[in-house]
């Protein structure tokens, strides 16, 4: 299967800069689309799907950040922005307004190409994380968190709505040590923390191979309990 390759948006009014990145980008495995202005790009993307764009702060016609809090409403590119004003405060302004990263002109290419990468990087690992769907596996059974629904050998396990959201909790943080109290707070489960104990071992008798020695759903003498799946 061949790897799609990533397309760019170059948005800046100085046609020697435009030209410029365009060349170099290329030269590193990108797809570049150059606009000169923010009215131009809105053009470009009526039709096109970018996975990046990179835009001047400072440019006739709409700048750079009204242009960035306009995109924020409608669109989830990921920005780099370009700036001659590189003080603190435009710097926060630019983060403020929706933009990834910060770059002040001048620049080296190098350093461009590296903040280049890692947000898309970002962007990518943020995309696999939506799409993947949440799922716990226990040995033979599967947990599947949005939809509270747990999964056997022999099909659907019925959970009662105490037990899926004691689940869901353990397994929202896996590895992770969960006091009684914390339980019973986030769960709403009635009855105090003695009643999370009961319906532990409840889904113990679910999911353990067995009960009395659990190997997913364990006990964390003094603490609370903690989920490890597989």
């Amino acid at each position: 299967m061949e790897e799609e390759i990533e397309h760019i948006l170059v948005v800046d009014d100085d046609t020697r800069l435009r030209s410029l990145l365009r060349k170099y980008l290329m030269e590193n495995g990108y797809r570049v689309t150059v606009a000169e202005s923010a009215e131009a790009a809105k053009e470009y993307q009526r039709s096109i799907v970018f996975d990046l764009m990179i835009l001047d702060r400072m440019m006739p016609g709409q700048d750079g950040l009204s242009f960035v809090r306009e995109l924020r409403s409608v669109a989830p590119v990921p920005i780099l922005m370009l700036t001659a004003m590189g003080e603190v405060k435009d710097r926060i302004n630019g983060l403020e307004a929706g933009v990834d990263d910060y770059l002040p002109k001048p620049f080296e290419p190098r350093e461009l190409l590296l903040r280049v990468q890692m947000i898309l990087r970002r962007a990518h690992a943020s995309s696999e994380a939506e799409e993947a769907p949440r799922q716990t596996y226990l040995g033979s059974f599967c947990f599947d968190l949005d939809r509270s629904l747990l999964t056997g050998p022999d099909g659907v396990v019925r959970l009662t709505s105490s037990e899926a959201s004691l689940l869901t909790a353990l397994a929202l943080r896996p590895g992770e040590t969960l006091s009684r109290l914390d339980l019973t707070e986030q769960c709403e489960i009635e009855g105090g923390e003695r009643s999370v104990d009961v319906q532990v071992t409840r889904l113990r008798r679910k999911v353990e191979p067995d009960p009395k020695t659990p190997r997913y759903l364990q006990t964390v003498r003094g603490r609370g309990y903690v989920l490890r799946p597989d």
